[in-house]
């Protein structure tokens, strides 16, 4: 009886400013939908938290981020010692314009401006609720749509 060849996931990390929202909901999502195809992480270059606000409305939601970490780019617990990852997505503009040039990893980069809660400007924690949901609605659909496919994911490399 033959083994199959185990299969050899794409590796991803997602990256915004401060590891504490987009980058966490694209990593939260992609874990949950494509788990076996997909060696997913996420970082950035400033140290943070995990937005208190997102994981409160998520729960609420049903979805339970409360494991979920913020880590800089030097973090050496929860990332790759070897700095290979197959693809990085920016989650943010701002930030992709910033580091692209000069990335600390290994891989093809591709941004994915899924934008930030203060896009929605919010006036009462309702409509911060509201903003949220709508966020974390953008970065699932994302996921969902392009990351189904790794060679889909990969046509969206821009540098």
């Amino acid at each position: 009886m033959f083994k199959k060849k185990p299969e050899v996931k794409v590796r991803v990390m997602f990256v915004d400013e401060k590891n504490d929202c987009t980058s966490q909901l694209a990593e939260y999502y992609a874990k949950q939908l494509y788990p076996d195809t997909y060696d997913i992480y996420s970082a950035g270059p400033k140290h943070d938290l995990v937005d208190c606000d997102l994981i409160s409305v998520m729960y609420v939601a049903g979805e339970d981020m409360r494991r979920q970490v913020s880590k800089d780019f030097k973090d050496t617990d929860h990332l790759r010692e070897d700095d290979n990852y197959d693809l990085i997505v920016y989650t943010e503009k701002k930030t992709f314009d910033e580091w692209a040039p000069k990335t600390p990893w290994q891989g093809k980069q591709i941004l994915a401006d899924m934008g930030s809660v203060k896009d929605y400007h919010p006036t009462d924690d309702a409509e911060l609720g509201h903003a949220y949901e709508q966020l974390a609605d953008k970065v699932r659909l994302w996921v969902s749509e392009n990351m189904k496919d790794p060679e889909k994911l990969r046509s969206l490399v821009t540098a």
